[in-house]
């Protein structure tokens, strides 16, 4: 056997034995009790917007694609997946400090009115992720009402970390 038939044996054989081994699912169990509804008047067309466009990677619960059963495409999901939620995670987000939730409010709007999420990697198939200039609109309205009630509740000195 030729040297080149052993390297793509050899490749091969990698490619199958990766194929029974999987990460995690990011599937959670339950009511999640931290989920940003919990504390902030959510709308429903403002969850039913979350569902479709950001939850997925921002939440304890993905819906996973056909995809996700082939190596290394799950890993590579899995690892999108989180750092989405180590930035962002919905279901998590009344276990963060006031500040970092004003932030994360700040990051969000900044990211809608820059058209850098949803993600394009993701709306190249999940053509009912992409958001309308009215569903970008809502989102941000949203984060900026909840942002306000923050401002009322806090002060600002202990929302903004301030510059020196």
């Amino acid at each position: 056997m030729s040297k080149v038939k052993k390297i793509l044996l050899g490749v091969f054989v990698v490619l199958v034995a990766t194929q029974f081994i999987h990460p995690a699912k990011n599937i959670a169990e339950g009511i999640q009790t931290n989920n940003v509804a919990a504390i902030f008047a959510t709308p429903e067309d403002v969850k039913a917007i979350l569902k479709t466009s950001c939850n997925d990677c921002h939440s304890n619960n993905t819906i996973y694609p056909w995809y996700n059963n082939i190596q290394p495409v799950a890993w590579w999901l899995d690892h999108h997946i989180d750092e989405a939620k180590h930035g962002l995670n919905f279901d998590e987000f009344a276990s963060y400090s006031p500040r970092r939730q004003y932030h994360k409010l700040e990051e969000t709007e900044e990211m809608l009115n820059e058209n850098e999420m949803p993600l394009s990697s993701y709306t190249f198939i999940h053509r009912d992720a992409i958001l309308s200039t009215e569903q970008k609109e809502t989102l941000i309205n949203w984060t900026k009402n909840i942002r306000r009630q923050m401002e009322a509740t806090y002060s600002m000195d202990s929302l903004v970390r301030q510059k020196k």
